[in-house]
């Protein structure tokens, strides 16, 4: 029977294809460590006191980067290159979300309309993570490989999307409610584009290294067309809502350190 399960089974279970994976995610959060870091470093005078924050997320992005690394390296395996057609980050990019890499390496600060965009582009994003981190949670928390890892990684995205709700209400008390919402809805509708490109060309590359059969594949494509239908009718629709979450302050404090896995 083909479940979520089985098909994160297959793909743990065997060093090339685990070794992908492994290499896409930590090649991901490598960037948003470097991206949350940078516009730390640049947030406007009038917001300071969101850097720290903003440093945190970035601080843990590095750590599951480098968890990701280290569960690689008790393979001894080595990461491969990451595929392009893989990169969720480059590619949320290129469809003009978030805020450009161009901008980032300059020195010029921010403005508040930027650190508007960044957290909304943020809340869609981080609801992606958290829902795949909790999926892999439900089956592989008690897992004795990566059960650890999977708990650490789950919780900071739960962290990050609280984050990102309470931050983006503060804005919208402060009169940027219209911008928020139209900003929500364009990150939302371009990401369930981009993950859905990400997903088929993931599905691809594994198919390839695990020798799927193409019924196989061709069942999973379907799937993930399915979702992607059920996410641009109304699925999107959970990435713009905002709620104050039940834990305020998720970020406050200094980060938490992994040193069993880095």
């Amino acid at each position: 029977m083909l479940s979520a399960r089985s098909l994160f089974q297959e793909i743990l279970d065997h060093d090339e294809s685990f070794r992908l994976f492994c290499s896409i995610a930590a090649g991901g959060e490598a960037q948003g460590g470097w991206e949350n870091s940078r516009i730390a470093a640049l947030v406007p005078p009038g917001e300071r006191e969101l850097a720290p924050r903003i440093a945190r997320h970035g601080a843990d992005e590095d750590k599951h980067g480098r968890i990701f690394n280290a569960l690689m390296k008790k393979r001894g395996l080595e990461p491969v290159e990451v595929p392009p057609d893989t990169d969720y980050t480059m590619l949320l990019e290129r469809h003009g979300i978030g805020l450009a890499h161009d901008r980032l390496k300059d020195d010029r600060p921010l403005t508040v309309q930027d650190i508007v965009t960044y957290l909304a582009h943020s809340r869609v994003t981080e609801q992606r993570a958290s829902e795949q981190m909790e999926l892999l949670r439900r089956h592989f928390a008690d897992d004795p490989d990566i059960g650890r890892a999977v708990r650490m990684i789950s919780a900071d995205e739960d962290n990050h999307l609280a984050y990102c709700h309470e931050e983006l209400l503060r804005f919208a008390y402060a009169g940027h409610g219209r911008a928020i919402q139209r900003t929500l809805r364009e990150c939302a509708l371009a990401e369930i584009r981009v993950y859905r490109d990400v997903s088929l060309a993931v599905m691809n590359h594994m198919g390839r290294i695990l020798d799927w059969p193409k019924a196989k594949s061709a069942v999973l494509a379907a799937g993930i067309h399915a979702l992607y239908a059920y996410e641009r009718l109304v699925g999107w629709r959970r990435m713009v809502s905002l709620t104050m979450p039940e834990r305020r302050g998720a970020l406050n404090g200094p980060p938490t350190t992994a040193p069993e896995f880095a």
